[in-house]
Parts: C-alpha cells; structure tokens; sequence
C-alpha cells in the first residue's frame, strides 16, 4: 500500500479531533488515525500524531485570538488578569492536545505494525 504523506496523515488526524472533540480523549484518537495511516514505524507515528495536536489546536487558538479582539474595551486591572489566566490554560489546552496527539499516534503506529 502506498504511503501518504505526513502532512495529509495529521490533517485527517486533525480533523478526526476536531469532529470528536465533544470526548476527552479526542486528541488520543485523532492522533491513532493519524499515526496508524502514517505506517508501522512508532516514531513516525509519534510525530505525526503530534503534527496532528498541533493542527487540531490551531481552532482553540484561533477563538482566543478572537476573544482577544474585545480586550481593549475592558478595563486595564480586569483585562491583565484575564489575559494571564487565558494563556496559561491555552498553554496547557494545547500542552494536552499535542501530548495526546503524539501518544495516540504511537498506539496508531503499534496498531498498525501488530495488525
């Protein structure tokens, strides 16, 4: 079976997180798709799994960016602690999905060299 490319195996990852978003374990199995599509090779799988993390957070990133638009319109003490909460959870938010995504990539790989 011919292999396909990374990019297009983490874009299919990313796009399985994002439609599962709605369970925890979203980035896992959007990271097991990628990496199983990726091949049997587990650091292969590991890294386009966490390819796929990284594209699956750009939304999460995406809708802070806009939230961001309305900082100007909020008082200066409110807006500074506001904005020092809100990155350090996207940090973490995109920490965990990156994370999941790379574990679920290595599963994939393993999976699809076991299989």
């Amino acid at each position: 079976m011919a292999q396909r490319s990374p990019l297009l195996n983490a874009l299919l990852g990313a796009v399985v997180s994002v439609v599962l978003s709605f369970t925890l374990l979203s980035p896992a199995l959007g990271g097991a798709v990628a990496g199983y599509l990726q091949g049997p090779d587990e650091r292969e799988g590991l890294r386009v799994g966490a390819l796929s993390g990284v594209i699956a957070s750009l939304p999460i990133i995406l809708l802070v960016l806009v939230a961001a638009l309305f900082v100007p319109f909020v008082p200066l003490h409110v807006a500074a602690a506001g904005i020092v909460a809100i990155v350090v959870v996207v940090f973490f938010v995109v920490a965990y999905t990156i994370a999941l995504g790379a574990a679920g990539g290595w599963l994939g790989a393993y999976a699809n060299r076991e299989l």
